[in-house]
């Protein structure tokens, strides 16, 4: 794993975890309204140049029983769609991803395909291993995030069912 490197400063404050969320409803809102014509595509750092495709992954929250939705830079992969939990480098997992561990038969909204039903697992080392390299060609910022943070970063494949 890379060695840890200081996150640049503000990125944990309160008033980005606000953005951040407020922005992810908003997205939210606007791929379900477009069916992924708006939303459908990340175009912030690394995916300035080259933007990366987004689904709306609707998980069960694990302690709450409510269903969220969380939109989610992925790739393909054969018939599987692979998505990270990066959570930009931030020292804990993502709560999507402890959601699906508890929960891991989920919905995904693909762009112009609609709702897929699917079923979560997270990719053991080998996979990994594979499927990093292209996911670094879909979006090389998750490098960068691993490199803020000392927690493996998981992949998970969500396979349809």
């Amino acid at each position: 794993m890379p060695t840890s490197l200081e996150r640049p400063p503000g990125l944990d404050s309160p008033l980005t975890a606000k953005i951040i969320k407020y922005g992810a409803r908003a997205n939210t809102a606007l791929f379900k309204l477009t069916n992924g014509r708006i939303g459908g595509k990340w175009r912030i750092m690394a995916g300035w140049r080259k933007p990366a495709p987004v689904l709306l992954l609707e998980h069960v929250g694990r302690k709450s029983g409510r269903t969220f939705t969380t939109p989610l830079l992925f790739m393909r992969s054969g018939p599987d769609l692979v998505v990270v939990g990066s959570q930009g480098g931030l020292p804990k997992d993502p709560q999507w991803v402890a959601n699906l561990r508890a929960q891991p038969e989920v919905a995904v909204r693909v762009p112009r395909r609609g709702r897929v039903l699917v079923r979560a697992r997270i990719a053991d080392p080998a996979e990994k291993a594979e499927l990093w390299p292209r996911l670094l060609e879909t979006y090389a910022d998750f490098e960068t995030y691993q490199t803020w943070t000392d927690r493996e970063i998981p992949v998970i494949v969500l396979s349809p069912r």
